[in-house]
């Protein structure tokens, strides 16, 4: 095959740039970006995802086929830098400098949400992730009755997280009285409304829920919640917040003398590192399991089990597993296969390809056809999970309830604390 100047001087080009795969055939790149969180205080959302890329990198070495035609692929990541205005930014670079077909994004509100927006309002197709679906539909603004045209997420509910955490909580004995840590954030405003968030669903329930109004993350007092917490005598803490706040609020309960039964948070207690962080506070923290190595799920790509993936991560990282290698992943999966049977590169019959998955993925099956509350969300399952000082590492996370998806096995049953 003949090949001219212009297509070898493109494919030079496309096997300089990261995460492109060299290929003498390809006259054309198909360019996909990643917005993530790699810095900053959300940056344990980011951690696996250049290893995810990596592994990526080895299965697009042969290209991929759109349209009837071979194209390499090139993967651009990009760190929000755990900062929205930053993640808004660097979403437009993707879409107008970098001109990529398809934009995957994960971890938090404060990632998700702007690059999304970017991405429907410049028309071009996104997928997202690791966002409870209501602070990234209705933190975005939208309307049930019409959805969006090009910004497409896979995740779980708050619906989900309330069953699971107060699954857990009608396991043990308490009585019942719940404090909220919910910050003045996306997930905290989301997590702590009265209508879509916990105290509804908690009242009806007969759990009581002690909340002291929106604080800033990062603050270094929490003098008056477990101010709160005590004069209400609660036995249950719930909320979402960041790891370093976890950390400041657990140290100063134990300081203060506030000794809760139960602790379940969103957020801060669900990476390894942040446990190790908190020593002895860690042992005994519940937590949401949105993906483990106990998950009886297969990669559409590279054909792994969820169990092989976590293996994998740990034999090259010398790292513990983490939640979100599975759901960074899976959004390339999802990609691979919708741009394979995408009819061209272009953003709207990616976006049409998008619309039509329907795919078994590491993390479970995704499509947009019915399997969540709007057309734009697909939902995941969840189970419950809390920590322990462990056998390989100094803290380990038991799967301990899984009412809300029994194909979940579970590895043991929720302790007091």
């Amino acid at each position: 095959m003949s090949i001219s100047r212009r297509q070898f001087t493109q494919g030079l080009a496309a096997a300089a740039a990261v995460g492109a795969v060299p290929l003498a055939w390809a006259a054309d790149t198909v360019k996909i970006g990643f917005v993530s969180p790699q810095t900053g205080p959300l940056a344990p959302f980011g951690e696996a995802d250049k290893w995810v890329i990596e592994q990526m990198t080895g299965a697009f070495k042969d290209g991929i086929v759109i349209g009837g035609k071979k194209h390499a692929v090139q993967i651009i990541l990009k760190d929000s830098q755990s900062n929205p205005n930053r993640a808004g930014e660097v979403a437009s670079d993707l879409v107008l400098k970098d001109k990529v077909a398809l934009v995957l994004t994960a971890g938090t509100p404060e990632t998700a949400n702007p690059v999304s927006d970017v991405c429907e309002l410049n028309e071009v197709p996104c997928i997202s992730s690791v966002v409870p679906w209501q602070p990234w539909f209705f933190g975005r603004k939208g309307n049930p009755a019409t959805g969006f045209k090009y910004t497409y997420h896979i995740f779980w509910g708050l619906e989900d997280v309330i069953a699971n955490f107060t699954n857990g909580w009608k396991s043990v004995s308490t009585n019942k009285k719940v404090g909220g840590l919910f910050p003045n954030d996306g997930d905290g405003n989301a997590w702590g409304d009265k209508e879509l968030g916990f105290p509804k669903p908690l009242a009806g329930m007969g759990f009581s829920l002690t909340d002291p109004g929106r604080f800033q993350t990062g603050t270094q007092d929490f003098s008056a919640q477990i101010a709160a917490f005590k004069k209400d005598n609660v036995e249950i803490v719930t909320g979402v917040v960041i790891p370093p706040d976890a950390k400041t609020f657990l140290t100063q309960a134990k300081q203060q003398g506030f000794k809760p039964k139960v602790i379940t948070l969103g957020k801060a207690l669900l990476f390894p590192g942040a446990i190790e962080a908190l020593g002895d506070l860690g042992d005994g923290l519940s937590t949401e399991v949105w993906w483990s190595p106990s998950h009886p799920f297969n990669s559409s790509l590279t054909k792994q089990s969820a169990k092989a993936l976590a293996e994998a991560y740990e034999t090259t990282t010398k790292k513990q597993w983490t939640q979100p290698i599975g759901f960074a992943h899976a959004l390339f999966e999802v990609a691979a296969d919708a741009l394979q049977r995408s009819k061209s590169s272009k953003a709207n019959d990616v976006r049409d390809a998008v619309v039509a998955t329907k795919l078994d993925t590491v993390v479970g099956p995704v499509a947009w056809n019915g399997q969540g509350p709007f057309k734009n969300v697909s939902k995941t399952p969840l189970v419950l999970g809390q920590w322990h000082k462990g056998k390989k590492y100094p803290y380990e996370l038991t799967i301990v309830n899984d009412e809300t998806a029994k194909n979940i096995p579970v590895g043991g049953s929720l302790k007091l604390m």
